[in-house]
């Protein structure tokens, strides 16, 4: 086994160490334990070339869009914490998950997760690679508009009730710049405020996305872990 694989693979039974201990004290979701959830559509704005079929080749019509914002930690507003962005698109295919964290946008920013306030500051990043027939690439996703999101959750859903939240999503290989390719429209699902949904990125792959060993063996065992529990 690569050494990178050996050492993803020790990180991965720490988290998972980690978020079983959470679980024990937090359920039924040890991060991300509120959130907001969100339906919508995700309409192609232009054909790309990045490997993944998912983002190269546009659909007809816009893709139906379920998701659900939430912050990491819990932290109570207007405390900074970690904005989460979990999107499921019915795909022609199966359905298939996106899961987006506030993160930087530059290098070496974009792999790392960052507080924010509002969403609507945050550049929502993958964090960790995807692989397609090109090599790895990242995806992300940053507000249009409303420019002034609340920060706590009820009032967000509550906003979210009355104007959609607007955001486009971009491509880039690690390193380079980042290329728009669809844009988003997500709004309050309505009552129930949350969903009991659990997104799934490792195991409900975009198609045409692979998930490099060293990235699957350091997320999937907490994930495998905190979904089996429930």
């Amino acid at each position: 086994m690569p050494t990178r694989e050996r050492l993803s693979a020790a990180g991965g039974l720490v988290l998972r160490a980690l978020f079983a201990a959470l679980a024990a004290v937090r359920r039924p979701r040890p991060i991300h334990p509120r959130g907001v959830a969100l339906v919508g559509t995700a309409t192609w704005i232009g054909a790309s070339q990045s490997g993944i079929r998912w983002v190269d080749d546009p659909p007809p019509s816009p893709q139906q869009v379920t998701a659900r914002v939430s912050r990491s930690a819990g932290f109570p507003a207007p405390l900074p914490d970690v904005i989460g962005l979990a999107l499921r698109f019915r795909t022609d295919e199966v359905p298939a998950d996106l899961e987006l964290a506030s993160t930087g946008a530059g290098v070496p920013g974009r792999f790392a997760l960052l507080l924010h306030g509002s969403p609507s500051r945050a550049h929502l990043g993958t964090l960790l690679p995807y692989t397609g027939d090109r090599g790895p690439v990242l995806l992300a996703a940053r507000t249009v508009t409303p420019t002034d999101l609340p920060t706590a959750l009820p009032a967000l859903g509550a906003r979210l009730r009355q104007e959609p939240w607007r955001l486009r999503l971009f491509v880039a290989t690690p390193r380079g710049a980042w290329h728009p390719f669809a844009d988003l429209e997500l709004r309050s699902a309505g009552l129930p405020s949350d969903t009991a949904d659990r997104f799934d990125a490792g195991r409900r792959l975009l198609p045409g996305a692979r998930m490099p060993p060293w990235v699957r063996a350091l997320r999937q065992p907490s994930y495998d872990a905190v979904q089996r529990d429930r």
